[in-house]
């Protein structure tokens, strides 16, 4: 799967990888690794890809502009910092509920754009009600959806992405043994 969609290194480089060092360095990210969300890859794991994959396929498909945006969107989009297999929310399921508690933990670590609210907030249509409103949003909703069920019957997945996300956390100044 990590071949699906080749790009220049460059690109990777610049925006993904500056990105994601950028989240590492400013935010509370690092804490992600620390959960699983599907099988045994970790919410910081899953992050990375869907962010990746959405990057690459906005990419083919022409999209103009909003990388960063694209980019930070994805990465933010289960930025709820706890283990949802044990934790009891109040508020509801975490299906349905954990996108406004990702967006919350993202505006209160990190500015957000509005269109990095619009794809945290309806990532998990249609289990959420409103649909994305951006084509940016359809990406990344679509895109996490194919990369959970990948996580959920593969074990020991993205072996390239964790290297790189380990050389983003070298470069952010921080790095989880």
């Amino acid at each position: 799967m990590w071949h699906l969609f080749r790009a220049d290194r460059r690109d990777i480089e610049l925006c993904f990888g500056d990105t994601l060092t950028e989240l590492l360095r400013t935010t509370r990210m690092e804490m992600s690794d620390r959960f699983i969300q599907h099988g045994d890859t970790s919410v910081l794991l899953h992050s990375a890809a869907v962010a990746y994959y959405s990057f690459k396929l906005s990419r083919r498909l022409k999209f103009a502009g909003q990388r960063r945006e694209l980019l930070r969107g994805a990465l933010l989009h289960d930025y709820f910092l706890y283990d949802w297999h044990h934790y009891n929310n109040e508020f509801g399921v975490h299906g349905f509920c954990h996108p406004a508690t990702a967006l919350g933990n993202a505006r209160r670590d990190t500015e957000v754009t509005a269109l990095e609210a619009d794809i945290i907030a309806h990532h998990m249509f249609p289990l959420t009600p409103a649909p994305p409103r951006s084509r940016s949003g359809w990406v990344i909703c679509m895109v996490d959806k194919v990369c959970s069920l990948y996580e959920t019957f593969n074990r020991g997945i993205y072996p390239e992405l964790r290297d790189y996300i380990d050389g983003c956390r070298r470069n952010a100044g921080r790095f989880a043994a």
